[in-house]
Order: C-alpha cells, then sequence, then structure tokens
C-alpha cells in the first residue's frame, strides 16, 4: 500500500526504487553537444517568424525591440547559467522554481515552459511548410500541401528522438552547423548588394517615420518577433541529466550559444530586408531567406537549391525544441505534477519516448486546428504560422519572469548552496530581465488580429492550473527537484546520489 505525507497544500506518496528505473535517462552530452543544442533550438528564428517584426514596427521597431530583448536573454542566460549547475535536474525552470517559490511556483513555471515548449514545434513546421512548399514546387513543379509536410516533420524527428540520446545529440551537432554554414553563405552574398535605403521602404503611417513607419507603437508589436530571435536557448538546463559534467559544461553552452545568436540575429535583421523587395516584402513573406537568395542569385532555381539547404534551419529547431518538450514533459510527469504514465522511459533506449509522442500529437494537432485557416487563393497559412508564434512567445515570456523571480529568491533563500558559476549581472540583470519580460506578456495583447489565439492559450495555461488545483498537486513524488526544494539544497543531486532515495523528513 502506498503512504503518503502532506506538506502544505500538496500531497507526496512514496514510491518504490522500480517507479525510478522505468524512468532512467543515459548521460551522453559534452560542452560541444550542449552549445549545438541550444543554438539548433533556435536557429530557425534566423531563418523565419523574425521578418514578421518588420511588417509590425517596421525596420526600426524591430530593430530597437531587438536590442531590449537581447538584453533580456543575457539576463535571463546569466541567471540560468548560475542556477543550473547549482541544481543540476531535467526540471530546468520547473526546478529553479520549486526550490524557490514551492510546488505551486514550480508548476505554474514548468506549465508556461511546456506552453512554449509544445507550440515552437508547430510554430516551425508551418515556416518549414512555406519553405518546402515553395522549394520542391520550383525544382520538382509538384505541389505537395503544406499539411502533409508537418506531418512528416513530426513523424521523422519525434522517431529520431526516440532512437536515443546519442543520436539526439549528433544530429543537432550537424544539422546546427549547416545551418549556420548557410546564414554565412547569405552573408557574404548579400554584403556587397546591401542597400540601406530597402531598410526603410515602408510607407509611413499617421505620424511615423521611414525608421519608425508605425511610430513608436510599433516597437511593442515588435517585441514578439524579435524574442523568436532566442527563443528556446534557455532549454539547455533540460539537459542537465543528460550532460557528462552540467556544473561546467551547461553555463559554458548558455552563454557561447547566445553570444553565437546575437550574432545571427544581426546578420539576419540588417542583411535579409536590404537585398531584395526591402522591408516592404520582406516583412510579410513566410520565406524571407528564400526572398534574399532570390536577390542576391538572380536565378529561382540556384535560389530553390539554396532555399533546400536553408530547411536546415528550420529542421534544427524542430528537432532541438521537441527533445526540449520531451525533456520537460517527463521532469514533471516524474515529480507527480503531470501524471505519473507520461515519465515512462524506453526500456534500453532510455529516452522519454511517452512524453515524446504526446507533445508530438499536442502540437500537431494544434497545428491542424488553426490551419482551418488556409486561404486557397494564395495558398497559404500565414496568420496561423503568426498566432502559433505569439501563442508559444505567451508561455516563453510567463517562465522568464517566473525563473527571474526564483534567481532573486534562491540568491537569498539558499544563499551557501554550491554555485559554480555565479551570474556577473547578478539580482539587478536578474530583475531587468524580468520587468522586460512582463513588458513582453503585455505586448502579446497589442495586436488585434493575434489577440484570440493569445487569449486562447491563456485559457489553456488556466485550466492546466485548475488540474493541479483539483487533482495534480495531491499526487507529488519525490524526484530529484523535490528533494534538492525539500532539503534546501542538501540532498536531490542525481549526478552523486542516484535516484529513488529518500532523505526528506515528514515535514518540509
Amino acid at each position: 500500500m502506498t503512504s503518503e505525507r502532506k506538506v502544505g497544500s500538496v500531497t507526496y506518496r512514496d514510491v518504490s526504487g522500480e517507479y525510478f528505473e522505468q524512468r532512467g535517462l543515459r548521460r551522453h552530452a559534452g560542452a560541444w553537444m550542449l552549445w549545438a543544442l541550444g543554438v539548433a533550438a533556435v536557429i530557425s528564428g534566423e531563418f523565419s517568424g523574425w521578418n514578421f517584426g518588420i511588417g509590425a514596427g517596421g525596420f526600426g521597431g524591430l530593430l530597437i525591440a531587438t536590442i531590449f530583448i537581447t538584453i533580456m536573454y543575457f539576463g535571463l542566460c546569466y541567471s540560468i547559467a548560475e542556477m543550473s549547475p547549482a541544481m543540476p535536474h531535467t526540471g530546468g525552470a520547473y526546478s529553479f522554481a520549486r526550490s524557490a517559490m514551492g510546488p505551486w511556483g514550480g508548476f505554474i513555471t514548468g506549465l508556461a515552459e511546456n506552453i512554449e515548449y509544445v507550440v515552437a514545434p508547430a510554430t516551425v513546421a508551418f515556416f518549414a511548410g512555406f519553405y518546402g512548399q515553395s522549394v520542391i514546387e520550383t525544382l520538382f513543379k509538384v505541389t505537395i500541401p503544406q499539411p502533409v509536410i508537418w506531418v512528416l516533420l513530426y513523424v521523422i524527428f519525434v522517431g529520431l528522438n526516440i532512437m536515443g540520446i546519442e543520436a539526439t545529440m549528433k544530429f543537432s551537432i550537424v544539422i546546427c552547423f549547416l545551418s549556420l554554414a548557410v546564414l554565412v553563405f547569405f552573408y557574404v552574398l548579400a554584403i556587397p548588394k546591401f542597400d540601406a535605403s530597402l531598410l526603410t521602404n515602408i510607407p509611413p503611417e499617421g505620424n511615423g517615420t521611414p525608421f519608425l513607419p508605425f511610430g513608436v507603437g510599433g516597437i511593442f508589436k515588435a517585441i514578439p518577433y524579435a524574442i523568436w530571435f532566442y527563443l528556446a536557448i534557455e532549454e539547455l538546463p533540460l539537459a542537465a541529466e543528460e550532460s557528462m559534467d552540467p556544473k561546467r559544461d551547461v553555463p559554458r553552452a548558455t552563454i557561447w550559444g547566445l553570444v553565437t545568436l546575437v550574432v545571427a540575429a544581426l546578420g539576419v535583421l540588417f542583411l535579409n530586408p536590404a537585398v531584395n523587395g526591402g522591408a516592404e516584402v520582406v516583412g510579410a513573406s513566410g520565406e524571407p531567406l528564400l526572398e534574399g537568395f532570390r536577390a542576391v542569385l538572380g536565378s529561382e532555381t540556384s535560389a530553390a537549391i539554396l532555399g533546400l539547404f536553408a530547411l536546415t534551419g528550420l529542421i534544427a529547431s524542430f528537432h532541438t525544441v521537441i527533445y526540449a518538450y520531451g525533456r520537460n514533459i517527463y521532469s514533471l510527469s516524474r515529480a507527480g505534477y503531470f501524471p505519473s504514465w507520461m515519465s515512462k522511459t524506453h526500456g534500453t533506449r532510455k529516452t522519454p519516448h511517452v512524453a515524446l509522442l504526446l507533445g508530438g500529437l499536442v502540437g500537431l494537432g494544434l497545428a491542424f486546428w488553426l490551419g482551418s485557416q488556409y486561404d486557397a487563393e494564395t495558398n497559404t497559412y500565414t496568420g496561423t504560422g503568426q498566432a502559433l508564434l505569439a501563442m508559444a512567445v505567451f508561455g516563453a515570456v510567463i517562465s522568464y519572469a517566473m525563473q527571474m523571480q526564483s534567481f532573486i529568491t534562491l540568491r537569498r533563500k539558499f544563499p551557501n548552496i554550491a554555485r559554480p558559476y555565479r551570474s556577473p549581472w547578478g539580482v539587478g540583470g536578474a530583475a531587468i530581465a524580468g520587468i522586460l519580460a512582463l513588458v513582453s506578456l503585455v505586448s502579446l495583447f497589442l495586436d488585434a488580429a493575434y489577440r484570440p489565439a493569445v487569449i486562447g492559450i491563456a485559457i489553456w495555461f488556466g485550466v492546466g492550473i485548475l488540474y493541479f488545483a483539483i487533482s495534480g498537486r495531491k499526487r507529488l513524488v519525490l524526484s530529484p527537484e523535490e528533494e534538492f526544494a525539500m532539503t534546501k539544497g542538501e540532498h536531490g543531486h542525481p549526478e552523486t546520489e542516484g535516484y529513488g532515495t529518500t532523505h526528506v523528513a515528514d515535514t518540509e
């Protein structure tokens, strides 16, 4: 008979050693693998999606928004680079918030991150559909419906993630370097054809200027798209229990990954709209980099061939964010916040196959549901892709704000835990990043076209919290994240203590 213990408003149930044996992971990743995982998770943001920020705020609006968002991500990444090696758990953001703010804070943060990582692959699939359909029609004169591309992507890359951590990491390295090579090749081709006047060719409205054609308000509307330049770099703490040396490698990979992405983002922001139809064309395109290749090469076929390579960037993020939602669902389920059957891992491959399949079904279902907005005349789903992007950003910025509050609280609440890395920006940097995250959350509601999607995902978020209030809080498990929090950092270190040994008294 399972024994239970009540701690505050939640209840823990004791589990046998078999429970954790059925939920085992395998350590494999080194620093370069983690760097590639982080960069690959984000790199699609440099291939598509970011450009809608030009349509929302003009080049100047997106540039200013990107500066502020870059500051936010440095504050965020420095903070998680400190928290992750101190709490090297697969739970990542949930783990930080659990120790800082208790079970409710942990669940809310983990749920917000879950929304981000489940919706983001669906968003990337939409953009991949644009690139893929255009390239295939040009090269092979065949039209493949975009939903077929979505299904193929999910089947192939959920399957690849299930194959094992070794396959996941090897593919991440290869696809990461290919994606960066495509971007560098574009930069080399575009620099000689750079035309600064094209950056500001959107006709101003009202009191707008060529630099800010939609006024100051356009800066705020561009914020979600500036976030798309970097969204998901913060996933690396989720790999802590599969890293060979998480205390050293996760901080390094996080910071160097962000630096890599800053350089990539600035390259496409300045060069992509300055070589073809300018900001006016790029700001509405579902395939901005392909538009750029068409302009610099002057050949539709050559551009399509390079567009085929440009798909690598979208595939890179699709593959690696699937990894992220799998570990997020796994960790929340292992601790009982989600139903425990979701966290079982494959017996030999040691991958959370149930979580990977479940997240894929939800993401694909969401894509098909929103895909009902198909426009037969233009053969596009553009509005759907932007709506999904806003939904992913909604979950992301809530988790960012919660993680920054966690950082500040942990500095005060757990001052003596081992911190192998310390943020050079400290509490002040975390506070600035948290404030910018909240500003970003508000900005999501400014665009009336996608406000219904944001409201819809907010309702989904509320339903998740209601589930925890009614059911989830009554069946928690003493996973490493929970043990760390309840013993104030003395226990809950899976890299040295393993799993399944309880060091927790009956009261927290």
